[in-house]
């Protein structure tokens, strides 16, 4: 893709500043401009090497770029795209990297209609922790990313920033907004209710037990560290698809349980090789 003349990050966290690092490196930008929310954050990005500056409201930040990204919470990404869209040069392009898509991309879609265009986008890279400090400039490498489109999308600005993902080292996978969701949904969403879940089943036990814990529950419940105000967005924006995941996964477990009050060992059997055959057709992470 084209070098960018402005790249933009608004709100950066641990992806925000994973965005940034990356373009640095791989020369995706000529210029990096930030927005944090925090004059404390703000203070502490100026004179990183991978921003070249620090904005102190997110209209300043977006004046003059070419493409904007915003990393902030999903319930905060929409009312950012509103806040910035009169700000933003005709022909600017907008993206973001929430893991909810319906919903931010018709209402981002709007908000910026005509002069710019909202694309949403999510990259399935991250980790429990938080925060820009975390960021890394290989996180995206060899990663999915979805682009999410809407029918009304732009189609040179979606590939503009599949383009832009690709740049950063991901995997791009388009797709429109609701696929998306339903698609994270099973994903991603329902095995951080499950973990989450465990550990808050397990934390009624006797509190001695964790200290006993070895590598699969370790593994199995890696994710329920992550912070519980971030997923409470994110379940909030994306109810229905969950509930359905839920419900579906409900029924798995109920059938297991079934299979082996009945002492069905074999059924028992069964299912957990179809779960060994699903598990070991993952492709490797880089």
């Amino acid at each position: 893709m084209p070098t960018l003349a402005q790249l933009t990050i608004l709100a950066p966290g641990l992806l925000g500043g994973s965005v940034a690092r990356a373009a640095r490196a791989r020369g995706v930008a000529q210029r990096i401009v930030i927005w944090a929310r925090r004059p404390e954050t703000r203070l502490e990005l100026r004179g990183q090497p991978w921003c070249d500056a620090v904005a102190d409201t997110p209209e300043d930040a977006a004046r003059a770029a070419s493409l904007v990204v915003i990393a902030a919470p999903v319930d905060q990404i929409v009312p950012l795209v509103q806040r910035i869209a009169p700000a933003l040069p005709a022909g600017a392009l907008v993206t973001d990297v929430g893991s909810v898509k319906g919903e931010i991309a018709r209402l981002g879609g709007a908000a910026l209609a005509p002069r710019a265009h909202f694309i949403g986008a999510h990259p399935m890279a991250g980790s429990e922790k938080t925060g820009w400090q975390h960021g890394t400039a290989t996180l995206f490498e060899h990663r999915t990313c979805f682009v999410t489109p809407t029918p009304e999308s732009d189609t040179t600005a979606t590939t503009a920033v599949a383009a832009f993902w690709r740049a950063l080292g991901s995997e791009v996978v388009t797709v429109n907004a609701d696929q998306h969701d339903e698609i994270v949904a099973h994903i991603s969403h329902l095995p951080q209710v499950i973990a989450s879940s465990l550990c808050a089943f397990l934390a009624r036990k006797n509190p001695a037990w964790r200290n006993h814990a070895g590598g699969g529950l370790r593994d199995t419940t890696r994710i329920a560290a992550s912070d519980p105000h971030l997923w409470r967005a994110i379940l909030e924006q994306n109810r229905d698809e969950v509930l359905r995941a839920l419900r579906e996964f409900e029924e798995e477990l109920h059938q297991f349980q079934v299979a082996l009050s009945n002492r069905d060992y074999l059924e028992v059997a069964a299912r957990m090789e179809r779960g060994k055959a699903y598990r070991d057709q993952f492709q490797p992470l880089p």
